[in-house]
């Protein structure tokens, strides 16, 4: 699975004494709107990063904060909260009748943070990187710059998913980064970027500042002064922040945030958590038994109590997932006859036993179940000791598989040290996020696709669980060669009918949007009445739309 809602950069611990300090001090909590005169930076909290690294690499590094938000930007950005697509850095562009190929015409006048002009070479330097660096895309066989305004993407077989896919990848400069020997381990500490702050100042540990781009190509939407980062080893200290009013904009888990948050200030507080997010699963490594049974996965997933895992783990800001994978962000692509079919979702303790007993883990004298070969059936639950909310999850989940017999232990470690063990293949289960689209084909693929498998010990940033089908994969090349809307849904229901009985992981629920705010420095928030972005968007492509949009209050 990618990593849409990313938790893996890099993390340390803070003392909470220093965390204190820093919510303290920074974003003028105490101001009254008399005080302020439209210099103050928008400032926002990291709740999953202790510490900072100066490493503004796009590459190797996209998930530091701001880089692919306020730094760099994409030829197109696409909102998921209300589906439309915005032209960016490209103005208009045409596909291929056949699906083979996509021409884009970059926007004229477009300056880097340096004062030189965006070129289509700067494109394609910026997806040769990708590919080198991050890998992806390989249906895109070459890409050529026609002239400087104009850049062609050509695909080794037809894919229709290639637009928002190809469009959403950020740009970089190439008179920059062809002059990297390694661009992969190029910390780039001074960004040049075409986004609205690309300006690094007052870089610390903890905390840093991103001024006005004094070369961006639309000066009339910087209205705001700049952006500051907060550090935050956790949701506490970052919740702590929010709630005394020294951070503008938090994008993180508030427990109770009617009482923690909205109350303090319930004239300029509020929250919109639309379920709108990827979907949040229970994974296995598939490369160990008994995981490798589809039968012990039905039987794992029907002994959680969903209704438990939304309404106690989650705080009822989610609804449970059902057997297509597609609740919430994919509604109108679900079969209401896969929906209707599904019973792994339901909690049923007597079919799971069965399906154990059937699996030869039965259960011992003592009650617990024990493995054909006699050992106890006891693995771990590896999540971020950060997330609050996801520890939650495990905690009810392992309470609920206790009453099957069944120990699973809520590891919850540094999330450098989770995500090293999914991406190493060394887990046994934990919480994953999923690609989150347009269309529903990227999750599937992230989740069923045997291109994306790799071997136990070899670096991977997606299907971290290492199952793949070759059924899945026909499903998926017929869906990318098409662009008929009959011919992809029907194919989708395919899709969904081939999750539910191989359940590559165990869904859980969708994920909600987190996003709260306060009007009280800052006013032209997106919500539910102007879901112009989703407002839990601060680390994807449409946070742009939100930095573009805010004004400043003044006194």
């Amino acid at each position: 699975m990618a990593l849409h809602r990313r938790k893996t950069a890099l993390f340390a611990a803070v003392a909470a004494a220093g965390a204190l300090l820093l919510s303290g001090c920074t974003a003028g909590g105490g101001q009254s709107a008399a005080d302020l005169d439209g210099t103050q930076l928008l400032t926002i909290p990291r709740e999953d990063m202790g510490t900072f690294d100066q490493n503004f690499n796009p590459f190797s590094n996209p998930d530091f904060p701001m880089t692919q938000v306020a730094i760099y930007e994409s030829m197109l950005v696409f909102n998921p909260a209300d589906g439309t697509t915005t032209p960016w850095l490209a103005t208009d562009w045409e596909a291929a009748d056949d699906g083979s190929g996509l021409t884009f015409h970059l926007r004229e006048g477009v300056q880097w943070s340096d004062g030189e002009p965006l070129v289509a070479q700067d494109v394609v330097t910026s997806f040769a990187l990708q590919k080198e660096i991050r890998g992806g895309f390989d249906y895109v066989e070459t890409v050529t710059a026609i002239d400087d305004l104009t850049v062609e993407f050509d695909f080794n077989t037809p894919f229709s998913p290639a637009l928002l896919d190809v469009g959403q990848q950020i740009i970089a400069p190439a008179h920059i980064w062809a002059e990297q020997s390694d661009a992969a381990k190029f910390t780039n500490p001074d960004p040049v970027g075409t986004g609205p702050y690309t300006e690094v100042t007052n870089f610390q540990a903890q905390s840093f500042d991103l001024l006005k781009n004094p070369h961006y190509w639309q000066p009339d939407k910087q209205k705001i002064e700049g952006v500051r980062m907060l550090a935050f080893a956790g949701n506490d200290g970052a919740n702590l922040a929010a709630a005394n009013g020294d951070v503008d904009w938090a994008p993180q888990f508030i427990p109770n945030i009617e009482q923690a948050y909205v109350a303090k200030d319930p004239e300029h507080r509020f929250f919109w958590f639309p379920t709108t997010g990827s979907m949040i699963s229970w994974q296995f490594n598939t490369t160990k038994a008994p995981f490798d049974n589809p039968d012990v996965r039905k039987a794992l997933s029907m002994a959680v109590d969903r209704d438990q895992v939304t309404s106690i783990g989650m705080q009822g800001y989610t609804i449970p997932a059902d057997c297509t994978g597609l609740s919430g962000a994919y509604d109108a692509w679900r079969d209401s006859d896969v929906v209707d079919s599904c019973t792994w979702t339901k909690r049923d303790l007597d079919a799971a036993g069965e399906l154990l007993d059937a699996a030869g883990i039965t259960r011992g004298a003592d009650g617990t179940r024990v493995l054909p070969d006699g050992s106890p059936f006891a693995f771990d639950f590896s999540v971020g000791s950060t997330s609050s909310d996801w520890v939650s999850v495990g905690n009810v989940i392992s309470q609920n598989l206790a009453e099957l017999g069944v120990t699973v232990t809520v590891a919850a470690r540094d999330w450098a040290e989770v995500s090293a063990s999914y991406e190493n293949g060394t887990f046994d289960s934990g919480i994953v996020w999923s690609n989150n689209a347009p269309t529903p084909y990227q999750f599937y693929r992230g989740v069923m696709a045997t291109e994306t498998v790799k071997p136990v010990g070899e670096q991977t940033f997606e299907n971290y669980h290492r199952y793949g089908s070759a059924e899945a994969d026909a499903l998926l090349a017929q869906f990318a060669a098409t662009s008929d809307e009959e011919q992809q849904r029907s194919i989708m229901n395919e899709l969904q009918a081939l999750f539910a009985e191989d359940i590559p992981v165990v869904t859980l629920f969708p994920g909600p949007e987190f996003g709260a705010a306060t009007t009280a420095r800052f006013t032209g928030w997106p919500n539910a009445d102007n879901p112009y972005a989703s407002l839990g968007a601060v680390r994807a492509r449409s946070a742009v739309l939100i930095l573009t949009t805010l004004e400043p209050v003044t006194g």
